[in-house]
């Protein structure tokens, strides 16, 4: 049913593929949408910055294999607006660099539907920009063409003009042409390009998967052929090609390039993590098995702030236990001065730094980064008939309160928040195993694990527990990984996300 409000559409390239080379506005758009329409060449990891009850839909194009027709495609972006919506079309590199994003805008205007075009980087040049090839150089050449590679160079009515190409441009970027790279060779040649004319495809450029091949037109077919080497593909023709061998630094840069590792860790929370990995080259494909929620009763969490002056500690486990505990605070009205008079102590320096938001430094901070080092670290302090506050995830560990009362410490242990098993992607997660996708699969928690046990039945885990090597933040995960059948390759030396990096990168060395 038609709305009388119109909606909105933002057309958005999403960069080439390393996520972190969309726009500011790009992400903002995203951000904002009530409905994210996305391509197969949009790095999946932009889809974590949508809101979580955004709606998703898939409309990719690859290898001929449409799900939607640019037809279909086009009065889906209608038919959403009309609905009031607003809609972030999100297309691989530019809108409006062989991205149909023209095609798209024209519908949308026609229909009267207000849109907004944000531009990306295109692969044409970030690509050959990571694979170490500048598309100009002074002391190569002074003009640049971006060609199309679909179009069949053989055909009698090419819209091309080769001649033009062969002789007058210094640099030629084809995209999306490695099924007519033959022709396209072929053609250049016979309009006078150099036959030993270097040639350059960077095959996923940008992307932890990117691969690169040189050679010259008179061999390059051939060579693709050798190498099985398949699309997608930016195809550079041109002697700035071999600048590739000196200026190279993407392949070099990233110890993790080629390894896809599968982050299990709430949505909310993987960013720090993904963006470790991504830096060093990791393909992070997320598929959270916990969310984080508030309890389903605060009435305890709510009493305990409004008698917080009375406590004499305040000790904090986690950094969602922070998170939710000021949150509950100021939805009470009260702020930090009410905790003036409290002492602190939490585990781990990402706990600590998240307090610190707050404007409060921690009194107790433990050498190690679990419950009984908070223990350990109390041992020197008189705690005896101190009232001590811990607010925290419905499903922790008992060991810390136990044992600080057995100190005669009086503690109050409330929940702030809890975990609940998010599985809304099992089938596309055992398909990945199965594909043997999947290389790595990092556990930040107790609950990461079980849950992640949970999503299999006792077959489908034996058919999938060969296929990638599991990873632990610390001793308490792998303990639980190991009840479960689920023996960690490594275990951190520091139990904290760098600490967890620092092992995948030994491991990986080794």
């Amino acid at each position: 049913m038609e709305s009388n409000f119109k909606g909105f559409v933002y057309l958005v390239g999403a960069g080439p593929g390393d996520p972190e080379l969309i726009t500011l506005k790009g992400r903002r758009c995203i951000k904002e949408a009530d409905v994210l329409v996305y391509d197969y060449l949009a790095s999946k990891s932009l889809l974590r910055h949508a809101k979580e009850e955004t709606e998703k839909i898939y409309v990719g194009k690859k290898g001929g294999d449409h799900t939607l027709s640019q037809d279909q495609i086009n009065n889906l972006l209608v038919k959403l607006a009309l609905e009031g919506k607003t809609v972030c079309r999100l297309k691989g590199g530019d809108p409006f660099i062989f991205g149909r994003g023209g095609e798209e805008a024209e519908v949308l205007k026609e229909n009267d539907i207000e849109f907004e075009i944000v531009p990306g980087v295109t692969s044409a040049i970030s690509a050959p920009a990571y694979a170490g090839i500048p598309l100009t150089h002074r002391s190569a050449n002074s003009t640049l063409a971006l060609v199309t590679g679909h179009e069949d160079p053989a055909k009698e009515n090419s819209s091309i003009n080769w001649e033009s190409l062969a002789k007058g441009i210094g640099t030629i970027v084809f995209l999306m042409g490695v099924k007519n790279l033959p022709n396209i060779s072929k053609k250049l040649i016979e309009n006078g390009k150099d036959p030993k004319t270097p040639v350059g495809l960077v095959r996923w450029g940008t992307t932890p998967s990117q691969e690169t091949l040189t050679g010259t037109l008179e061999n390059i077919s051939l060579k693709v052929k050798e190498n099985n080497f398949k699309s997608p593909a930016i195809i550079v023709v041109g002697d700035v090609v071999n600048y590739r061998e000196k200026l190279k630094w993407f392949e070099k840069k990233r110890p993790l390039l080629g390894k896809t590792i599968m982050i299990t860790r709430a949505r909310a929370q993987a960013s720090s993590l993904v963006e470790k990995l991504l830096s060093l080259g990791a393909e992070c494909i997320e598929y959270p098995t916990i969310k984080i929620v508030e309890p389903d009763d605060k009435t305890s969490l709510f009493e305990s702030i409004e008698n917080v002056q009375t406590y004499d500690w305040l000790i904090f486990t986690s950094v969602n236990g922070v998170k939710h505990f000021f949150k509950a605070l100021f939805e009470k009205g009260s702020d930090v001065r009410v905790l003036g008079s409290l002492k602190t102590a939490v585990i781990g320096p990402a706990t600590r730094d998240e307090l610190k938001k707050y404007g409060i430094n921690t009194d107790v901070f433990p050498e190690s980064y679990r419950a009984e080092s908070v223990v350990e670290a109390f041992e020197n302090i008189d705690i005896k008939g101190k009232k001590i506050l811990i607010p925290r995830a419905m499903e922790a560990r008992s060991v810390l309160p136990d044992e600080l009362k057995k100190m005669g410490a009086v503690v109050n242990e409330v929940t702030a928040y809890k975990t609940i098993p998010q599985s809304d992607k099992k089938d596309e997660i055992l398909s990945d195993f199965l594909n043997g996708k999947i290389d790595m699969v990092t556990f930040t928690s107790s609950s990461t694990v079980k849950n992640f046990k949970a999503l299999f039945t006792e077959e489908e885990f034996k058919s999938i527990i060969l296929k990638f090597k599991p990873v632990s933040i610390g001793p308490i995960t792998t303990d639980t990984a190991v009840e479960l059948g689920l023996t960690p390759q490594i275990t951190a030396d520091e139990y904290t996300i760098d600490g967890l990096v620092d092992s995948i990168l030994k491991l990986y060395k080794n």
